[in-house]
């Protein structure tokens, strides 16, 4: 790795280090993902009245749904910005993040429905980037709902299987190679994150 990008990586953290130590610390639990048997726990860090940065993490255990495959793990970095002091109300953000999935790959708005899904499924990884909005309640002295919903350009990198498993060897590339080759890749505009969390405030923090 280049040295000079280490240098300022540690520079970077070592300026956030301080505000993180004495930031006031929320811990969520997404209850919408969770009715379906999703998990998405979130740590949000609050570093002024109008600014915070929170990690999630989203993972999906379920090898099969309905026949289509689901299982999938994505973790993001978010930055926020709060219209209204104290890190209460509407917020827009801005993410990054990576995936990992064995998926059934869905389509939106084709064939005059909201949603359908390719026959066979893809395994892969990926990196995604993209912008939200949301509105945070806060209630009692430590407890809120987080209210969400993100958009982003995902790129993703896979092989693909047909419906009884079989590895697809001409997945049909944007320019075919001269030998059969598995791994495809791809690009879209996709919801990422959409829910509606109930989180706790552990640490108050000491601004």
């Amino acid at each position: 790795m280049n040295k000079s990008l280490i240098k300022w990586a540690a520079i970077g953290i070592m300026a956030l280090l301080p505000h993180v130590l004495y930031a006031q610390i929320d811990v969520k639990l997404n209850a919408l993902y969770a009715a379906v048997g999703v998990i998405n726990p979130q740590v949000e860090f609050h570093l002024t009245d109008h600014s915070s940065t929170a990690v999630d993490l989203t993972f999906s255990p379920w090898k099969s749904v309905n026949g289509k495959h689901a299982q999938f793990g994505i973790l993001q970095a978010e930055y926020r910005y709060y219209t209204r002091p104290a890190s209460k109300g509407f917020y827009i953000s801005g993410h990054l993040g990576s995936m990992m999935f064995d998926l059934t790959r869905p389509y939106f708005f084709q064939s005059g429905k909201f949603i359908t899904f390719e026959e066979g499924f893809g395994r892969g990884f990926g990196v995604m980037i993209g912008v939200g909005v949301g509105y945070t309640y806060h209630f009692g002295k430590r407890w809120l709902f987080d209210a969400f919903f993100a958009f982003d350009r995902m790129w993703s990198w896979y092989n693909d299987y047909d419906s009884e498993g079989r590895i697809n060897m001409y997945p049909g590339h944007q320019h075919e190679p001269k030998y059969p080759d598995p791994f495809n890749g791809s690009a879209e505009w996709l919801p990422s994150k959409i829910g509606f969390s109930i989180g706790y405030r552990i640490f108050p923090g000491k601004r």
